[in-house]
């Protein structure tokens, strides 16, 4: 997967809902940032929420499995080489529905998280979209829902602040061009997205959760 992502790299550091966007903002936020906040960036691909944070005063590390993403060290979620509460914040935007064990990576940015954890990802949202997810790229592993992302973060010692859900549009033909889909693909998808398509955009919703270590 990792070779897969490297070529992919220059496509999503320019494309604009992995750049910017009212979840990314609130992202930032929920990280609590301040001068000194030490951040782990799980999966960070175009590293837009590592520059953000920075820019922000925070002292942040990025970690993904592509080395062409360029990151600080390459390692996967689900084994990350740092010691337990290395980090105040771990952060991890668009990139947990990619995860082939969801449960190890939530497990591992729980344990070197000493405070937050702030998700942000693709929210579940019918298993036929989640076809039209494989069949576009078949990196793309699930998206979780609501009470699935809660369970998770919970059964890591860690207590669900808050969530927010932006249901977000994305422009259909920039969505299939960024990973390549073949032509002879695009009918099948757009069949398995009618319900969530509307004119040339396609809903895409996404999740954003803070949860803060639990203290007893």
């Amino acid at each position: 997967m990792s070779d897969v992502w490297s070529s992919r790299a220059d496509a999503f550091r320019s494309s604009e809902p992995h750049r910017a966007g009212e979840d990314l903002d609130l992202v930032v936020e929920w990280c609590e940032p301040e001068e000194g906040v030490k951040v782990l960036d799980v999966a960070t691909g175009g590293g837009h929420v590592a520059r953000r944070l920075r820019e922000a005063g925070c002292e942040v590390v990025t970690v993904d499995p592509a080395p062409g993403m360029k990151p600080d060290v390459v390692g996967r979620a689900e084994h990350l080489p740092f010691e337990d509460g290395s980090f105040d914040v771990v952060v991890c935007r668009i990139a947990a529905h990619h995860f082939p064990d969801i449960e190890a990576a939530v497990a591992e940015m729980a344990r070197v998280s000493e405070r937050l954890l702030v998700i942000d990802d693709l929210l579940f949202d019918g298993e036929g979209v989640e076809e039209a997810h494989r069949l576009r790229d078949p990196t793309h592993v699930r998206s979780y829902t609501e009470d699935e992302w809660r369970e998770l973060v919970v059964a890591n010692g860690f207590e669900v602040e808050q969530v927010e859900i932006f249901g977000r549009r994305l422009a259909l033909e920039p969505w299939l061009d960024r990973v390549e889909v073949p032509p002879e693909d695009r009918p099948r998808i757009l069949e398995l997205l009618a319900d969530a398509t509307e004119g040339e955009t396609v809903r895409m919703p996404v999740i954003v959760l803070q949860a803060r270590k639990s203290q007893s």
